[in-house]
């Protein structure tokens, strides 16, 4: 197997794929062009707020990308190339894309709301209450690890065993500069959208503008800041991110970063198609690798690339407010879930052109390292630098974390408001405490507080837990999107198989996680970090039991049978 081969099977699943299965399922699940969207429905110049098809994929592409559909693929290579590809294809199309086209849909059938308003509207308000507890413990801990993440990536300075600071980082200090100018420039670029009339082409032209100045600046004028100093830096940024309204900031800056993420992976197939690396893993190493198993370990570990539950969050809880036309559903969610896969697949063909120790040896020790590493080394064949290849990487991995960063930030300050609101609610009239809980500073302030403590234990001893309760969300939005599909007389049989399977997986990866943390508590006793990690495995597993048994009753019970809530969305 070469790049060149791996390449083109996955051009001809993942478009065949879009084409057959994505239509089909528009065609059985149904859609009115003609219908007006909650975007113009609610218009509120905040969340809800029309945008072009563009633009909201630019957001929905840019938000669940992130480094995740990089990281997930590296890591997962140890047990072979082989079942990392078909797991990345297989889940692509027939789980990703699916979840993430079903919540959309959904979302925009019901005004708008978040997965968190469908459970209740279909499975009942103790479901709901219970999801966005989970969804709100799950964005904590994802704000925590994605803000330490990019904090790390943007600190100036190497430092040795004692943390005496030995020399400046100058790659880290041009993506620091580079995202910091992204954020400066959307804001500009979102009052060019909002007022003036411009055409798609002409505001496509002062973006990528607008993106090759900031990335030519980063390069020639790195800022050189500690770790510490960039966690407050981050932290500071989500907190307006999270309250500003959505075209100052989020969609601007998304569209942004799109076309930076196009550009990378258009230049990653241009490098597998000039250089046709080797492939240097084996097909398969095994179903146990390293005291790893193969099942559940890779299907948590790959998660962005074949099926997530933050995408449904971001299909249902931010894009799906700014969808146009509802004809724009299928090429927003199904279409950027595949683009993903492909740029999983991407990251596997890079380690794959790795010989054993070979990265390391060249001091490529991260995931984002090892990528950047591999495209620089296709593209140098046909004469680019590789020092210049190896540093635009860097900085397009970088910008997608910090999207992600705000993007879940936002869903999670959503949630905790959601948590407190009914449809009985007399908003008018509400009580001091709850008028406090449901504020959108003090929730964000909250959500963020928790999180940055999080992010000071290091994202290391709050990852494990990532992938199996991103997994498990995945698990709670296809019961509550197969319940809706039932209730509303639309079929969902398609998300079934998935649904079952993701349990599965999910429901033995926290157990593992918890008695391996209950067997570290009897041998050495627990660190702050694995106490949290403790306390989170088992709140999100009995949250997402809970969660998943009403689901899965609403699933098998008789239509007619429910709460009389039982009516179809327009």
């Amino acid at each position: 197997m070469n790049g060149i081969l791996m390449m083109v099977i996955a051009i001809a699943v993942l478009g065949g794929a879009y084409l057959l299965y994505g239509h089909y399922l528009q065609n059985k699940w149904g859609i009115d062009p003609n219908a007006k969207t909650p975007a113009y429905e609610l218009e509120d110049g905040v969340d809800y707020v029309p945008a072009d098809t563009n633009v909201v994929f630019g957001h929905q592409f840019a938000s669940i990308a992130g480094a995740g559909p990089i990281n997930g693929p590296i890591q997962a290579a140890v047990f072979g190339w082989l079942p990392v590809m078909l797991w990345i294809l297989i889940g692509g199309v027939f789980f990703g894309a699916v979840q993430d086209f079903a919540a959309m849909y959904a979302s925009v059938k019901n005004k708008g709301r978040t997965i968190g308003y469908i459970i209740d509207e279909y499975i009942g308000k103790l479901g709901k209450k219970l999801f966005l507890l989970f969804v709100w413990l799950f964005c904590i801990l994802v704000v925590a690890a994605f803000a330490d993440v990019v904090a790390g990536t943007f600190n100036g300075f190497a430092t040795d065993e004692a943390g005496v600071v030995v020399s400046k980082i100058t790659a880290n200090g041009a993506v620091a500069t580079t995202s910091m100018l992204f954020i400066l420039e959307a804001v500009g670029l979102g009052l060019i959208l909002k007022y003036t009339k411009l055409s798609k082409w002409v505001n496509t032209a002062i973006a990528i503008v607008m993106l090759i100045a900031a990335v030519a600046i980063g390069l020639v004028c790195p800022v050189y800041l500690s770790r510490s100093s960039w966690h407050l830096i981050v932290f500071a940024y989500v907190l307006v991110a999270c309250v500003v309204p959505v075209w100052a900031l989020l969609q601007p800056r998304d569209y942004l970063n799109s076309y930076l993420l196009i550009f990378m992976i258009a230049g990653a197939v241009i490098g597998v198609f000039v250089s046709n690396p080797t492939c240097n893993l084996n097909a398969f190493n095994g179903f146990e690798v390293d005291g790893q198993y193969l099942f559940p370990i890779l299907f948590v570990t790959i998660a962005c690339g074949a099926v997530s539950g933050f995408h449904s969050l971001v299909s249902s809880g931010t894009a799906s407010k700014q969808i146009k036309n509802e004809k724009n559903m299928l090429p927003v969610s199904f279409g950027a879930m595949l683009m993903e896969s492909m740029l999983a697949i991407i990251a596997l063909i890079a380690v794959a052109s790795f010989g054993e120790g070979e990265a390391a040896a060249q001091g490529l020790t991260t995931q984002p390292q090892i990528f950047a590493g591999a495209i620089a080394n296709f593209l140098t064949v046909i004469g680019l630098p590789h020092d210049l290849v190896f540093t635009l990487i860097n900085l397009a991995v970088s910008a997608f974390a910090l999207t992600s960063l705000d993007s879940v930030a936002r869903v999670g300050r959503l949630s905790f408001q959601e948590f407190f609101l009914d449809d009985d609610v007399d908003r008018e009239n509400m009580s001091p405490l709850l008028r406090i809980v449901t504020n959108k500073y003090f929730s964000t302030i909250l959500t963020l507080m928790l999180a940055y403590l999080l992010a000071k234990v290091g994202y290391a001893e709050i990852w494990p837990l990532f992938g199996s309760a991103n997994q498990l969300l995945s698990v709670l939005a296809l019961v509550a999107c197969a319940v809706f599909l039932k209730k509303t007389k639309r079929q969902g049989f398609m998300l079934w198989a998935p649904m079952a399977f993701m349990m599965a997986v999910t429901f033995t990866a926290l157990g593992m996680t918890i008695v391996k943390l209950g067997k570290a508590f009897l041998t050495t006793g627990l660190t702050i970090g694995t106490t949290l990690q403790l306390v989170f495995a088992v709140l999100l597993l009995i949250l997402g039991v809970l969660v998943a048994i009403q689901g899965v009753r609403k699933l098998l019970e008789k239509n007619g049978s429910n709460d009389g809530r039982n009516k179809a969305a327009a």
